[in-house]
């Protein structure tokens, strides 16, 4: 955990998040890359955000479900945290220090785009109690699958409370998402998600490879 507000990278165990708008193909690349480490001998822990905790499911059901109807934003923005919290102290730190590759459907940027840049709050006031919330654990490399709002939620039957918003509103996640990646090359790696699936997955094996020699077999 950090203590003095400078970006956590585990030292062991390899840490990848998968990140972008909806309907971009974030599960289908996560399950294959899960696959993919486990035909090479690497203990994988496939995860997601949000709800893979007791508590994080009974988050999700409140935040995305349409029958909770009218959330306050900032409402909103602190149960998408709480779910970080739980989710980093009861899964993903664990499987770090037991030097598995933690792959998670998204992460802390997913809040500072949905929450922060998609309802217009303060980015870097959100980003402050999101770090707080994790430790300010970071990614060794986020994927941001990027794909034009309108192609992702095209892929949907029925929508969710986030998908269902307006087609500007997810135009401000996705211009979010290019610029974190943009502000910090060394972690991120941007692709097409309109590109077929098996370039898609080439190019993050190409990626993680590099990484793996501080997970266990």
């Amino acid at each position: 955990m950090s203590t003095s507000g400078q970006p956590v990278y585990a030292e062991r165990g390899v840490f990848v998040c998968f990140e972008g708008g909806d309907g971009s193909g974030k599960s289908t690349q996560s399950r294959r890359l899960a696959g993919w480490l486990a035909r090479e001998g690497f203990h994988a822990r496939l995860t997601h955000e949000p709800g893979d905790t007791l508590v994080g499911a009974e988050l999700r059901r409140i935040v995305l479900s349409p029958e909770t109807g009218e959330l306050s934003d900032r409402t909103e923005a602190l149960l998408y945290i709480a779910d970080k919290a739980e989710h980093v102290d009861t899964v993903v730190w664990p499987a770090l220090n037991r030097g598995e590759v933690v792959i998670t459907d998204r992460y802390v940027d997913s809040t500072l785009a949905y929450q922060g840049a998609g309802r217009i709050l303060d980015v870097g006031e959100v980003e402050a109690v999101a770090r707080w919330a994790t430790g300010d654990l970071r990614p060794h490399l986020t994927v941001v699958l990027d794909l034009e709002p309108e192609a992702g939620l095209g892929r949907f039957e029925g929508r969710d409370r986030i998908e269902g918003e307006s087609l500007e509103f997810h135009q401000r996640v996705r211009d979010a998402f290019v610029a974190m990646a943009a502000a910090d090359p060394e972690h991120y790696l941007v692709l097409d998600a309109r590109s077929d699936i098996e370039t898609i997955e080439t190019a993050i094996r190409d990626a993680v490879r590099p990484l793996l020699a501080q997970a266990d077999r």
